[in-house]
């Protein structure tokens, strides 16, 4: 058994774990990703099979616990995540999680497979929390928590001051808070959405709109035509002046983002972030100050 796992202290564990722990055998270990808040590498054997762990540095403090719960509701209810099968804490004190290993990332990403990736958010947002006991979904303040260092940027700060009071926001589903093509994983025909970091209780009109503006930002508006097209069609539409509104804000979160360095963009990427500010039906009668100027 690979001694990651053997030296994990276990918090909690599936009957699949606990089986995998005692087989005897070896993994080959993989890195798969670095990230700002954590590490994760596969875990394959030709005869146990693969494994992804993700494991969060010290300063994180992420709750893998609830991580690990929601994984674990969600698959029972059939939304595509990975199974999880443990979390625990490594030897120096970083907090892991173990899931099923589910694939590679979708690329390249045609238009046309947004219709099953939609499909999979349309049926999370679908899920009534309060059919779920025991899962108690964190809610939290919609600016404090999308806008962390806003009150540097003034530009920013009014925009989202004037935008809100012009949305009725309902956190009230459950939300993924991250959802793009980056996490996203195909093996053959079958989608699993990964990193659930930000899963909570939020409103699902923004969760789309920050997919479909990442969408728009990064790959292309065919991709977000098909997108929204099929979440209407797994979910709700979302009415255009809404989706402009809501837009909006994943902008200025964006733009928030880039400009506090936790996001790395191309200088063509910002190019076309500013492009899209400027031509926006909501944001151009704001006074902001581009990005990467």
């Amino acid at each position: 058994m690979s001694a990651v796992l053997a030296a994990m202290d276990w918090a909690e564990k599936t009957k699949s774990l606990e089986v995998l722990l005692k087989q005897e055998g070896s993994f080959v270990v993989s890195p798969m990703k670095q990230g700002f808040e954590a590490e994760v590498v596969k875990l394959h054997s030709d005869t146990h099979g693969s494994y992804i762990l993700k494991i969060w540095n010290k300063h994180s403090r992420p709750d893998v616990s609830f991580q690990y719960r929601l994984l674990s509701t969600l698959f029972e209810r059939g939304i595509s995540v990975s199974r999880p099968l443990g979390w625990g804490v490594m030897p120096g004190g970083a907090q892991a999680l173990l899931t099923a290993y589910d694939g590679i990332s979708v690329n390249p990403l045609h238009p046309e497979k947004m219709t099953a990736i939609a499909g999979i958010l349309g049926e999370l947002h679908l899920l009534n929390p309060h059919d779920i006991e025991g899962l108690n979904l964190p809610c939290y303040d919609f600016v404090a928590y999308h806008f962390q260092g806003l009150d540097a940027h003034h530009d920013i700060a009014a925009a989202i001051q004037s935008i809100l009071p012009t949305v009725e926001m309902k956190q009230d589903r459950i939300v993924h808070g991250d959802f793009h093509p980056e996490n996203i994983v195909v093996d053959g025909e079958r989608y699993t959405v990964i990193d659930w970091t930000n899963g909570q209780l939020g409103d699902p009109r923004y969760d789309f709109a920050w997919s479909y503006f990442l969408l728009r930002l990064y790959l292309s508006e065919q991709h977000a035509y098909h997108f929204r097209t099929a979440y209407a069609k797994a979910a709700h539409d979302v009415p255009q002046q809404e989706l402009e509104r809501y837009e909006a804000l994943g902008i200025l979160r964006w733009m928030l983002l880039n400009r506090n360095g936790h996001v790395l963009a191309r200088p063509e990427v910002v190019q076309h972030l500013n492009r899209l500010v400027e031509s926006h039906v909501v944001l151009k009668e704001f006074e902001l100050r581009k990005n990467g100027v």
